[in-house]
């Protein structure tokens, strides 16, 4: 589908009128130089074609610039003012055509062998020419991606409730091959960007569980990227707006800990600190890299040539013994003190290594976050299954994907003997297990499992995902497991409700606003990049009442096709027989959030101070948008604010 909505085009025209003006003054001073120089044999053909491209580019050009003038007229919600722009945008699509056929031209006579002219004018239009084409396959690789060829069949997307009233009828079955042919195309286009990894039956179920989770989510809007942009810039202004207000007194009061609490914090942040350790260098090589640019390699060099260990058993591709090597070097320990490590690699199993830990005494096992397209998949394979524990009385829903990852480990661990061997070798020790983001996640699930085996195990999940366990999961494994979350990381905060509230608070704010996109975004880059108070944009929310809002605007609607079925699945009350498909998922254990004290908003500092509290989910149950939502998440952001925590709590002490 093509739409015709005037905000689909505003950013692309915008790139395409940056960059083909320098290509037009590129070939203008080509031709302009050597255009004295085309009397030889074949010159002809290469001097028709340089001015033809010319006039054809300056065509384009002219095209953009009105595709973007009217593009910027009116706002996102009122396309008025935008009413020409269908005719401009038919233009731009029919000059396509010389385009291909002037770039066929163009190679055929390039390679003619009757052209003898001067090697520099040859090589100037073979550049033009491969430049055209390199121009025209990323536009058929973007419009291949980007095509939605359902059209304005999306409209034809009901509630639930109206569809199951038509399963009978003929709109019943065209209903259900409206969303089968959804599905089909969001798969076709996860199995276009995986294409590079080898696909068995466990990438083809993912695909299409990922495929109907793209479908559930996208099927109900009318937004595109830059609308989005538009929609998270202006949420993040307002969220600015209601941080720098006063607190209530209550909620101040709720933060001031006891002394018993926050001498368990300060064990708990100690504990977390020497851990993450472990957690991190679970990345192996690309993470010691990242974080040591200048020496990691030197360093590596000099042991890649050693024996492997014949104390410990590993399994997966270590080339050069890079992975190992870096794990070693992150964590301190010793060839002899890992029982098994293992970098096999595959969608739901993910790469993990058991170490003994002599100073706290422990057997870690830690599990690698998310490196890999593999491990992408597994993390968005995000539909619910129930997890069955005995002796647990409340059985609970947990994060398909993340679980079945859990499933693979505890199988190598214990059907495999690798934690009989470590118990063996210290029995004395107790059971950690830790993790990093997907790693955080599979922990958790991991030490659910094994709870029962080993009563005294302790969990370590850092930055874990936000839509892992039901409530009275979470609520369970508050007794041993211990999430550690930074600021505003988006991951912890990540689920589908949380994600379904999201896209109506952008749908919401962006429709609503009376700037046109263009000065939202301008101003939002500026305000990210360089600070400065939030900008306060009018919409048609001022001045109405807390009971108006709860009834979409008119532009509201005009964005909202329907609500999607996981929406739809939060509010109604469920089957008793079959969970929604996506409920609500919490993160697992008690919760510390570590958050800056004061920093600089914009530029880096080195003396960023943090504070850490214990918090409980609810906190995370809303993205917050922030220019760090994506560095909180990242291991080194993590290790660095617990070490500052932990060196300052031990700086007290020796005080």
């Amino acid at each position: 589908r093509l739409s015709l909505r005037s905000r689909h085009f505003s950013l692309p025209a915008v790139t395409a009128v940056i960059s083909l003006p320098g290509r037009w003054i590129g070939i203008l001073v080509l031709y302009a130089v050597h255009k004295g120089q085309f009397n030889c044999p074949g010159g002809g053909l290469l001097h028709s074609y340089l001015l033809g491209l010319i006039i054809l580019l300056a065509s384009i050009i002219c095209a953009l610039f009105a595709l973007v003038y009217v593009s910027m007229q009116g706002t996102i919600s009122n396309p008025g003012p935008r009413k020409s722009l269908p005719k401009i945008l038919y233009t731009r699509l029919l000059l396509y055509f010389p385009e291909f056929i002037w770039a066929v031209v163009g190679a055929v006579w390039v390679s003619d062998n009757s052209v003898q002219c001067e090697k520099t004018v040859i090589n100037g239009v073979i550049g033009t020419v491969i430049a055209s084409w390199i121009i025209i396959i990323f536009t058929i690789i973007g419009v291949v991606i980007v095509f939605d060829p359902l059209g304005g069949k999306k409209t034809f997307y009901l509630p639930d409730g109206v569809s199951r009233n038509l399963e009978s009828s003929q709109s019943g079955q065209l209903l259900y091959n409206v969303k089968s042919s959804a599905t089909r195309v969001w798969e076709k286009r996860i199995r276009l960007l995986c294409c590079c990894i080898v696909q068995d039956d466990d990438h083809r179920v993912a695909f299409t569980s990922i495929a109907e989770l793209f479908r559930s989510y996208f099927s109900d809007t009318d937004l595109v990227p830059s609308d989005i942009a538009a929609g998270l810039i202006l949420l993040h202004q307002e969220q600015d707006k209601m941080e720098n207000c006063p607190k209530d007194p209550e909620e101040v009061l709720c933060h001031s800990p006891s002394s018993l609490v926050t001498d368990d914090l300060d064990v708990e942040l100690e504990n977390a600190a020497h851990y993450m350790l472990f957690a991190a260098a679970a990345y192996g090589w690309p993470y010691y890299v990242y974080t040591n640019p200048y020496t990691a390699l030197c360093k590596l060099n000099g042991d890649c040539c050693r024996n492997r260990p014949t104390d410990s058993d590993i399994t997966g591709s270590d080339r050069h013994n890079f992975h190992f090597g870096s794990i070693l070097k992150i964590t301190g320990l010793q060839y002899r003190d890992f029982i098994h490590i293992s970098f096999h690699n595959k969608i739901y199993e993910i790469p993990f290594f058991v170490a003994l830990d002599h100073k706290k005494e422990a057997i870690v096992v830690a599990v690698r976050g998310t490196l890999s397209f593999e491990d992408i998949l597994t993390d968005l394979s995000a539909d619910c299954e129930d997890l069955t524990l005995e002796e647990v009385l409340e059985n609970g829903f947990v994060h398909k994907g993340i679980t079945q990852a859990a499933n693979y480990i505890y199988r190598k661990l214990i059907n495999d003997g690798i934690l009989n061997q470590a118990f063996t070798i210290a029995p004395e020790y107790k059971l950690v297990i830790v993790g990093h983001s997907l790693g955080g996640g599979t922990a958790s699930i991991l030490a659910i499992m094994l709870r029962n085996s080993f009563p005294t195990l302790r969990c370590y999940a850092f930055s874990p995902p936000g839509g892992l366990l039901s409530k009275s999961l979470a609520d369970y494994t508050k007794h041993f497991i211990v999430s550690v979350i930074v600021g505003k990381d988006l991951v912890a905060r990540l689920s589908m409700p949380n994600m379904e509230d999201l896209k109506r608070r952008i749908v919401r704010i962006v429709a609503n606003c009376n700037r046109p996109k263009y000065q939202i975004l301008l101003r939002g880059c500026w305000y990210e990049v360089f600070g400065g108070d939030p900008d306060d944009f009018p919409t048609e929310l001022d001045g109405r009442n807390q009971d108006a809002l709860t009834q979409p605007l008119l532009a509201e609607e005009s964005l909202m096709v329907h609500r999607s079925p996981s929406y739809n699945a939060l509010e109604e009350e469920p089957h008793l027989n079959s969970p929604p498909q996506y409920p609500h998922l919490y993160l697992p254990g008690r919760i510390i959030h570590v958050v800056e004290e004061c920093s600089s908003r914009r530029l880096c500092s080195s003396d960023i101070k943090y504070t850490a509290r214990w918090s409980n989910e609810t906190v995370f149950s809303s993205i917050l948008i922030s220019p760090k939502m994506i560095t909180d998440h990242m291991p080194d952001v993590v290790l660095k604010a617990l070490n500052s925590l932990s060196q300052e709590h031990a700086s007290c002490l020796s005080c």
